[in-house]
C-alpha cells in the first residue's frame, strides 16, 4: 500500500482522510524572524496553530498539507510540535519560495539546478532541518514576474528532484499571469509525468478557458483560496468550481483555503480586516452548502476533499 509521510513519520495513503491539501501553520518573513526574534511571540503562534488545526478537525480533518518551503519560515519542529499536540496528520514539503517570486538565495544563483535537486532529495531522503521529518511532495512558485531565470532553475530543480524520488510537486501559480501553462512545459520538458503536479491556486481565476487549458496537460488543479476574497470572491470561486464539476472536472480538483494561523506581511489586525473570512473551517463553515446549493453532490466534495489529495501525493 502507498505510504505518504507525516510529522510523525510514514503512514498508509488510507490513513489521511479529509485533508486540506493547502493550509500553513506558520508564515513569515524568514529573514525577518530568524534575525529578529524580539518580533515574534513564539508562544502566540504555536497556540494560533494549535486552535487553527483543531477547528479544522472539528469539521472532520485528519490531514493537512502545510506547503511551507525556504523563504517563508518552514518551521519542520514547530510542525511536529502542532501535530502532536492536536493529533492531527501533517505533511511537509521541501523547495524554494523565491524572493518576490524573481529570485532564489545567493547560494543557489552560483549553483546548478542540479546541486539544488540535490537539496530537495536530501530532504525527501534524510529528513528536514535534521528533524527526522521527510518530505512528502516538492513546492515552488511563479507569480506575476513570470518565469525569470531563477524561477525557471528552481522549478527544473524541483522537476529532477521529483524524477529521482517519485515525489509529486505543488507549484503556486497566477492565473492572471496564466503561469500554470509555463510552469507545466517545463516540467513536462524535464520528463515529470504530469499526473504528479498540483497547479496551486487555480481557482483564483474564472476564466474556464484558461482552466480547461491548463487541465488538458494533464496536472492536478488546486481550488484553494476560498475567503481570499481579494483575489477573486467567493461567490465566483464556487461558481467556477459548479461549472468545474458540471464538467465532470471535479476529479482533477481539490479544495483548501491557503489560510496561514499566522503571517508577519501585514500587522495582525490589518489582516483581520483584510480577510475576515481566512481560516482554517471557512471551507466547512461557508462553503460546501453554497457548492451544494449549486449541485456539487456529495460523492463530488468527498472526491475533492478525501481521494484527489490522497491520489496526487501518492501519484
Amino acid at each position: 500500500m502507498p505510504q505518504v509521510e507525516t510529522t510523525a513519520g510514514p503512514i498508509d495513503a488510507e490513513q489521511l482522510g479529509r485533508t486540506l491539501v493547502h493550509e500553513h501553520v506558520l508564515s513569515a518573513s524568514e529573514e525577518v524572524r530568524f534575525q529578529f526574534p524580539h518580533l515574534y511571540d513564539r508562544d502566540r503562534e504555536f497556540a494560533k496553530a494549535v486552535e487553527q488545526v483543531s477547528n479544522a478537525m472539528g469539521h472532520g480533518v485528519k490531514t493537512i498539507v502545510d506547503p511551507a518551503v525556504a523563504g517563508i519560515s518552514r518551521d519542520a519542529a514547530f510542525a511536529q510540535r502542532v501535530a502532536a499536540e492536536t493529533g492531527a496528520q501533517l505533511v511537509l514539503c521541501t523547495g524554494i519560495y523565491g524572493q518576490h517570486y524573481r529570485t532564489i538565495p545567493h547560494y543557489f544563483q552560483g549553483r546548478d539546478e542540479d546541486h539544488m535537486a540535490d537539496v530537495f532529495v536530501h530532504d525527501i531522503e534524510e529528513g528536514i532541518q535534521g528533524t527526522g521529518v521527510k518530505a512528502a511532495f516538492l513546492k515552488v512558485a511563479a507569480d506575476e514576474p513570470g518565469i525569470t531565470p531563477d524561477v525557471e532553475k528552481t522549478h527544473r530543480a524541483a522537476a529532477r528532484a521529483s524524477r529521482r524520488t517519485g515525489r509529486p510537486i505543488m507549484a503556486h501559480s497566477r492565473p492572471a499571469s496564466r503561469t500554470g501553462l509555463d510552469q507545466m512545459r517545463i516540467f513536462l520538458d524535464e520528463g515529470v509525468e504530469p499526473h504528479k503536479v498540483q497547479i496551486a491556486h487555480t481557482g483564483d481565476t474564472d476564466d474556464l478557458d484558461y482552466i480547461e487549458e491548463l487541465l488538458a496537460m494533464g496536472p492536478w488543479i488546486g481550488m484553494d483560496r476560498f475567503g481570499i476574497e481579494i483575489y477573486l470572491p467567493d461567490d465566483r470561486r464556487v461558481a467556477t468550481v459548479v461549472e468545474l464539476c458540471e464538467r465532470g472536472h471535479h476529479e482533477r480538483m481539490m479544495l483548501s483555503q491557503d489560510a496561514c494561523a499566522t503571517i508577519d506581511w501585514f500587522p495582525e489586525e490589518v489582516v483581520q480586516q483584510m480577510l475576515p473570512d481566512w481560516t482554517f473551517t471557512h471551507l466547512f463553515e461557508h462553503i460546501l452548502d453554497r457548492l451544494r446549493e449549486g449541485g456539487v453532490t456529495d460523492e463530488q466534495i468527498d472526491i475533492m476533499l478525501d481521494e484527489n489529495p490522497k491520489r496526487w501525493l501518492t501519484a
